[in-house]
């Protein structure tokens, strides 16, 4: 079992920043693969990032490609999404995701967040 909390959302201007942690506990952290998705009302739930259990490798989704970085530090059993250059579009609900290997699918994700906001104003 691994449980997974999410943090760091809020209201921000477009053109503003916001930084996403989401903190691992139960099994080990290190060997997950994790990804962060986002949902907005009407909508599926859209892929956004993930990353490698090393870090070595990291994907996303062509919306916020060269505006968002994931990331991880494994020594603090934590993940993160820095969000710059925020748009009114990226505004939802973001869910981190813990998987056994990186996937752009939610399907393959055995683990989520219970979610935090993220609204962007124009």
């Amino acid at each position: 079992q691994v449980q997974l909390v999410e943090s760091g959302g809020g209201l921000v201007q477009a053109g503003g920043s916001l930084r996403l942690s989401c903190a691992a506990s139960g099994r080990t952290f290190s060997r997950y693969a994790m990804g962060w998705f986002r949902q907005a009302p009407g909508k599926e739930r859209e892929f956004v990032a993930a990353i490698s259990w090393s870090g070595g490798s990291t994907y996303y989704a062509d919306s916020v490609k060269g505006r968002f970085t994931i990331s991880r530090d494994n020594a603090k059993n934590t993940v993160y999404l820095q969000m710059n250059s925020l748009k009114p579009e990226d505004t939802a609900v973001y869910y981190c995701a813990a998987s056994v290997s990186v996937a752009s699918v939610a399907g393959e994700y055995d683990y989520w967040g219970q979610g935090t906001q993220v609204t962007v104003s124009s």
